[in-house]
């Protein structure tokens, strides 16, 4: 084979091994871009009311605020009030909330913290933090808004008052489309 012909299939190994890397970054579950207009990726964690393993699945049908938080993070605890009401305020009309604890450890501490506090909400614990690993979430707490589509409407970094009425109204709005809609995508 000539030194041209020896070039040519470098450059064409080259070219298949970055091709590779491209399509398995396109992909690649872990390195998919979680944000608005993304679907909301599945994750495994703990229900603690049961102690059963529950899966988080693209819940077609129902719209859901998924709260990312800790016990020991103090705007986490300054939040939890406002999505109590929140739930209070539309739990009726189908919205869905689920806070899932990043806490080491196992749930007790979690569960007590909980009681204590008396919220009614769903509250899932994920020790190994694997959604902070899915979400990309940057701290605690961090928060995605999911329409009944499964997909992600908006991303709160921080706490928020999910009561306000421009919350209340959003949430109005994707519980709205979810009952006139109604229908899936997903199937």
């Amino acid at each position: 084979m000539s030194v041209r012909g020896q070039w040519a299939t470098v450059l064409a190994v080259v070219g298949i091994l970055c091709a590779g890397v491209a399509v398995w970054m396109v992909l690649s579950p872990a390195r998919r871009s979680v944000g608005v207009g993304t679907r909301a990726p599945e994750f495994e964690a703990v229900d603690l009311r049961t102690g059963e393993p529950v899966m988080f699945e693209r819940r077609t049908g129902h719209v859901t605020l998924l709260n990312v938080w800790a016990t020991w993070c103090t705007p986490c605890e300054t939040e939890m009030p406002s999505m109590e009401r929140l739930l209070g305020l539309l739990g009726d009309s189908g919205l869905q909330v689920i806070a899932v604890s990043v806490d080491v450890g196992s749930g007790d501490d979690v569960h007590d913290w909980v009681e204590e506090r008396g919220l009614t909400f769903d509250v899932w614990h994920d020790p190994g933090g694997e959604i902070q690993r899915t979400y990309r979430t940057t701290g605690v707490p961090e928060s995605f808004v999911i329409d009944h589509h499964g997909v992600i409407m908006r991303r709160v970094i921080g706490p928020k008052e999910w009561d306000h009425p421009s919350e209340v109204t959003l949430l109005r709005r994707l519980l709205a489309a979810a009952e006139d809609g109604g229908g899936s995508d997903r199937d």
